[in-house]
């Protein structure tokens, strides 16, 4: 018989039988997999003695296994874990069976690009870049965050998320953007899609009316649709969304919320001016609806000082604004975080912990160190410099190899930069013509409210290096002949 491995631990003052705790720790581990079945337990004599308790103790936890069908004994003597029972054969499946549920339709989902052969170079990625991930930054936070705080860091964990993080997180946002906003009115959550889901249910029922970006982010809007919203889309120009169509909107109807990424809007880039976006607050406050401010990518601008988010500004009052850390780490760590009115707050909070009670202390415990110890700060700087210079060599690359193939405004901030084809431009022929030679890029069709054909396309620069885009775009104009529409 093998060594007895199973780490047991029985407590005396916990109030429940040993035996029970006995029966309740293998019957984990079996359920489990770490017990196999037909694998032999010690014998009731070496684990009584390897646990400390009397032998009387052991056999009745393996009688109360045996009563679960968890363990058998053999003949001849020993204790086994229980084979699995054979299924029995499934029964015939009738022609036609359905559900006696009601069942609502699926939402619509946005395109799923598939996988890109290898070697190909990805316009279509506004991820950072996973080689500047600073992993072992990361790691050793990790590490520090288990070995010091052990226990206490999981004991510690909160529905908003750890105290550590929605401290310093408060504390930037107060200090780099002009939020009123503290530890107590601030929520962590695992993505900027949880934000955004968390916020939809929190304010919006079924038949409400939410005004969107006609050029915007389909991912939102499913989780906008699954709140049971009914969207409204409004035009978006060069001055990010178009106030005024949201007035002429609001004469012929309430909305419940606007949801909006005014900084660099997504997927335009475009930075909403300062004079609409008073004019949005206003309305905000005058109409009462609520404006849901996506900030993804704030730390990003490169010309000048980035605008406060409307959070910061009057209409703050009505304003829930959701941000990421993701684009500066990697896709892989894509904490969110959501700060909003008291009022709001407390229902958001009670909406998180129906849902997602713990959150994961572990990885706000170590971000929150890479804040405490600077290396947080020191990376966004390094990365505000990659991404302007990339940004600077995509463009280049744009002019020197397409020419007049493609007009586009340099973009104050973001990862992406927006670029519309001439008149003789199929853009979606183009793209398909790209990948076979290598270089991947959409048409802006997906980001359309309606999912028209486009004249634009949305080119990122983050996830490649600068002699990468200069190849990716030669790619580009190596297939612009087979993207020239047919006469």
């Amino acid at each position: 018989m093998r060594r007895w491995e199973l780490a047991i631990a029985l407590d005396p003052g916990r109030g429940l039988p040993l035996f029970l705790q006995l029966a309740g720790a293998i019957a984990d581990d079996i359920r489990a997999g770490r017990l196999k079945p037909g694998e032999p337990l010690p014998g009731s004599r070496e684990l009584a003695a390897h646990l400390g308790v009397n032998r009387n103790t052991v056999v009745a936890g393996y009688e109360e296994l045996m009563a679960e069908g968890l363990v058998s004994a053999r003949q001849g003597g020993g204790t086994f874990v229980a084979m699995p029972a054979p299924l029995p054969p499934p029964p015939p499946v009738a022609a036609a069976q359905t559900p006696t549920y009601a069942l609502l339709p699926p939402l619509p989902l946005p395109a799923l690009a598939a996988a890109p052969a290898s070697g190909t170079l990805i316009l279509s990625n506004g991820a950072p870049d996973a080689r500047l991930f600073p992993a072992r930054a990361l790691a050793r936070a990790f590490r520090r965050a288990i070995e010091q705080r052990g226990r206490a860091l999981f004991a510690d964990a909160h529905v908003c998320g750890h105290m550590r993080l929605r401290t310093e997180l408060a504390s930037m946002l107060s200090r780099t953007r002009g939020l009123p906003v503290t530890p107590e009115n601030l929520m962590v959550t695992r993505s900027i899609e949880q934000g955004i889901d968390l916020v939809a249910r929190t304010l919006i029922a079924p038949g409400d009316t939410v005004a969107v970006e006609a050029f915007g982010y389909p991912p939102a809007w499913s989780v906008l649709r699954l709140a049971g919203a009914r969207l409204e889309p409004i035009a978006v120009d060069s001055d990010g969304l178009d106030v005024d169509a949201l007035e002429a909107l609001l004469a012929r109807q309430a909305i419940r919320a606007v949801f909006l990424t005014p900084h660099h809007q997504f997927p335009t880039t475009t930075v909403m001016s300062p004079a609409r976006r008073a004019q949005l607050a206003k309305l905000a406050l005058t109409h009462g609806f609520a404006i849901i401010e996506d900030d993804y990518d704030h730390e990003f601008h490169y010309q000048g000082k980035p605008i406060l988010p409307i959070a910061a500004g009057p209409g703050r009052a009505n304003t829930v604004y959701v941000g990421s850390l993701a684009n500066l780490l990697a896709p892989g760590v894509s904490t969110g975080f959501v700060a909003a009115p008291a009022s709001v707050f407390a229902r958001l909070q009670s909406m998180r912990a129906a849902s997602d009670a713990r959150g994961d202390a572990a990885m706000e415990c170590a971000v929150a160190e890479l804040f405490e110890d600077g290396e947080w700060l020191r990376h966004v700087r390094r990365m505000v410099r990659v991404y302007a210079g990339r940004r600077d060599a995509l463009a280049s690359a744009l002019t020197r190899h397409l020419g007049g193939a493609l007009s586009f405004h340099l973009p104050e901030g973001g990862m992406g930069l927006w670029a519309r084809a001439d008149e003789g431009i199929d853009v979606a022929r183009w793209a398909h013509a790209a990948e076979r030679d290598g270089v991947r890029f959409f048409d802006a069709s997906r980001y359309d409210f309606h999912q028209r054909a486009q004249p634009f396309m949305r080119l990122c620069f983050s996830y490649h290096d600068e002699a990468e885009l200069d190849e990716a775009v030669r790619r580009m104009a190596a297939a612009l002949p087979n993207g020239r529409r047919m006469h």
